[in-house]
Formats: C-alpha cells, structure tokens, sequence
C-alpha cells in the first residue's frame, strides 16, 4: 500500500524536519482533491488534470496503491477514496513506527 522506500527517500531528500511539513501539505490537497473528484464527472477533461494531479502526488509520497488507481481511464471514484483513506491509515499508523527519532 505504501512505497516505504520512496517515502524515506523523499525524507532523506527534505530532511526530517520539514518532511512533516511536505506530508501535511500533501494530504490537505489530496483530500481537496478528492473532494472535487465527483463534480468532474461530467467533465471529462477536468477529471483527467485532477487524477494526473492526484497520481503525482501519490507516487511522489509512496502512496503506490492510489497512484495506480489514478492511471486508469475511469476509475471507481468511491474505490478510490477508499484506498486513499486507507492508504493515509496506514500511513499515519506506521510512519512514526518506522522513522521514530
């Protein structure tokens, strides 16, 4: 679910001191992004600019799962929302587990 791997890479790359900062933002706008998923239904330009945002922003964090999902022609929007909040559980779970100072 999570690309442990690139998410110490990214923190490495950061530091650990403003990797916390980077996560946070990542996750407001992933969420905001989401939010937006189902009124671009219909426009199928918008929701394509919106999945490639939100892809980017998976793989970028180690969010490998959502990532893909996001590649897809038309994925389940609901599926989707259920793997990123699963993905951020766990996440959230294991991350100071993993990377405790």
């Amino acid at each position: 679910m999570i690309d442990w791997t690139r998410v110490a890479e990214l923190r490495s790359e950061i530091g650990a001191d403003d990797f916390d900062e980077v996560a946070e933002l990542f996750l407001m706008e992933v969420e905001d992004t989401l939010s937006r998923l189902d009124t671009a239904l219909h426009d199928p330009p918008h929701l394509r600019e919106l999945l490639h945002f939100l892809k980017g922003s998976a793989l970028n964090l180690g969010f490998h799962e959502v990532s893909e999902m996001c590649s897809g022609e038309a994925p389940d929007i609901a599926a989707l929302k259920s793997l990123y909040h699963a993905s951020r559980a766990s996440f959230e779970a294991e991350y100071g587990k993993r990377f405790a100072a």
